[in-house]
């Protein structure tokens, strides 16, 4: 079994001894109750990991002997989601099902019907998507979290969309009124893939002419009207199996 992945900023070279601390190292120390002899992933969240030992434990950290460091490869296509802002109660667990899914940039989209209004507390909502892709991204010992952008309005989705078909990426809106089907996109070749998830309510018309017309396809995942909540993760999944993702 691979050893648990945790996240420092900045990682020794070989042979140094690394100091975990703050939220990772109480997680790790105080959570997790990690143990001198016990090995440990690093990672700085970009690519870089590193196997270490743990040489010492304290309150609410570590002292890790780095062994090695290596990069991993980033995952091609790289992949953006696009999700309109789900329900409260819902929020995180969107961000946590793509993030172990696999997905590298995580767009909040204050659409149309979005029950959840995020104007008056933008920077406490991004906050709370970048926390859970942290510890999701731990959960399943990824070596890159997922970048969580500031919160977009429709007329910074559109911009997004045609920046990323003019560089050669497939954006997919994902709906019901979809006349094409996900599996029939054109993925080999494609430089990114961008997946827009709608809200609850769904995307309303005006969304869906702005979005096909500024080059998203709006396309069916599949027999079933999936919760916005879990679009992206079940799209991930198809997009693994299509592409050289996995």
């Amino acid at each position: 079994m691979a050893a648990t992945v945790f996240y420092l900023d900045d990682i020794p070279e070989p042979g140094a001894v690394a100091v975990l601390d703050g939220p990772e190292g109480r997680h790790a120390a105080t959570v997790r109750r990690t143990r001198v002899g016990e090995a440990i992933t690093l990672s700085d969240g970009r690519g870089l990991l590193a196997d270490s030992e743990v040489v010492a434990t304290g309150k609410d950290r570590l002292d890790l002997k780095v062994l090695d460091r290596r990069t991993a490869a980033p995952v091609t296509p790289p992949v953006t989601v696009v999700q309109a802002l789900p329900k409260s109660d819902r929020s995180e667990l969107a961000v946590e099902l793509m993030t172990e899914a696999g997905a590298d940039v995580v767009v909040p989209w204050q659409a149309a019907r979005c029950v959840s209004n995020w104007e008056a507390k933008a920077a406490k909502g991004v906050e709370k998507w970048r926390a859970a892709a942290r510890s999701a991204a731990r959960q399943s010992r990824r070596a890159y979290i997922p970048e969580v952008t500031d919160l977009h309005r429709t007329a910074d989705v559109l911009t997004l969309v045609r920046e990323a078909t003019a560089a050669g990426a497939v954006v997919a809106a994902l709906h019901e009124s979809g006349a094409g089907r996900f599996t029939e996109l054109p993925f080999a070749g494609a430089t990114g893939v961008v997946l827009i998830v709608g809200p609850e309510g769904g995307l309303d018309d005006g969304e869906i002419a702005a979005l096909t017309g500024a080059g998203a396809r709006a396309v069916l995942l599949g027999p079933t009207v999936l919760r916005t909540s879990t679009a992206a993760a079940v799209a991930l999944g198809a997009l693994g199996a299509l592409t050289p993702r996995w």
